[in-house]
């Protein structure tokens, strides 16, 4: 009798060990590059003691996820990918109202998209829209370096330009949405179907586009130009640039979903990834965008905002749901439906 007592007990303190192991774990959607989820899924979890479990999305499907699991979520937290779908989690209710005491640490821009999300988001990095460009390739078919949006309809481009499909991927949609903001929606469209002709392929992700060009199987790609120095670090003949027309930028995101089964553990998360120690991984894995908290240490390799020519991104309009799912089905039925 003593020893089934006993045994009780020590079943009842493994169970009772096993709840706070549980407790004590925040599960991530991480939409920035691998190398940047992995860093952060392996400091955190050894600095912190916390379990970790990252898994990593582009930012239309980390969305399609978050929508899908809105009844039982199984995300606490996610972190990166284009703002644009962070707002429209914001304003589907899927995201979580927190105003973090970090905010005035950061820049004004990653502060606006806290406000404009109603505290359900906050901005964690920017980087600007561009071309990403594969010397050598370029050299061998004696291709010029493309530095405007109107070079990228020349026919001597046809099928050597990659970008990534809008309904599965933030950067392709801040592409299109700059693209209407820069000329127009009828115009955009009009050069959305030119560009068509010269596409080789969409992908899943954004940054396929760019690892195409690093590996030689495309020449040129639309992405962010921050992806470029990574790859030309890893020894590709990489090269980017910004259109001289005018271009946008993403405000990479992070939000705490609501519902989350790990609140404190995703709080805690949240407050540790804006912090100048945690942003300055970017960099230590070989990603340049500009962080969002004003102390952190810039790399060299993150593009000089004062030298890029900015259109007047409206984040809001363009974050908005219905916007976004307006002009991704537009794209759908009257570019990506056509042959080419």
């Amino acid at each position: 009798m003593h020893r089934y007592f006993r045994l009780s007990l020590v079943a009842a303190a493994l169970g009772f060990l096993a709840q706070g192991a549980v407790a004590d774990q925040v599960n991530v959607i991480c939409s920035a590059q691998a190398d940047w989820c992995n860093m952060i899924s392996t400091v955190y979890a050894r600095t912190t003691g916390t379990k970790i479990n990252v898994t990593m999305k582009g930012s239309g499907e980390a969305l399609a996820q978050i929508i899908a699991e809105k009844e039982n979520p199984k995300t606490d937290v996610w972190f990166g990918g284009t703002g644009d779908p962070h707002l429209q989690a914001a304003e589907q209710n899927l995201s979580l109202e927190y105003k973090s005491p970090t905010l005035p640490q950061l820049h004004p821009w990653a502060q606006q998209q806290a406000q404009q999300s109603g505290y359900r988001t906050v901005g964690i990095y920017s980087g600007p829209l561009g071309f990403g460009y594969n010397t050598e390739l370029l050299a061998k078919k004696k291709l010029p370096v493309p530095s405007s949006w109107a070079d990228l309809l020349k026919p001597e481009y046809k099928g050597d330009i990659q970008v990534a499909n809008p309904a599965s991927s933030g950067t392709a949609y801040t592409m299109i949405a700059t693209l209407v903001q820069l000329m127009g929606e009828d115009k955009a469209f009009e050069y959305l179907k030119a560009l068509h002709r010269n596409v080789g392929q969409y992908t899943r992700q954004g940054t396929g586009p760019i690892k195409a060009v690093a590996r030689g199987e495309t020449a040129v790609s639309i992405s962010f130009v921050h992806d470029g120095p990574g790859e030309k670090l890893h020894g590709f003949p990489v090269e980017t640039i910004t259109p001289k027309e005018g271009t946008g930028a993403e405000i990479g995101s992070m939000s705490i979903i609501k519902g989350a089964r790990n609140l404190a553990a995703a709080k805690k998360f949240y407050e540790w990834a804006l912090t100048p120690s945690a942003q300055e991984m970017g960099a230590a894995a070989k990603q340049y965008q500009l962080p969002s908290n004003v102390a952190t240490k810039i790399d060299p390799l993150v593009p000089d905002f004062k030298k890029i020519k900015f259109i007047n991104y409206d984040y809001a309009k363009y974050g908005a749901s219905a916007e976004r799912k307006r002009l991704i089905a537009k794209w759908e039925k009257d570019v990506n439906s056509l042959p080419r």
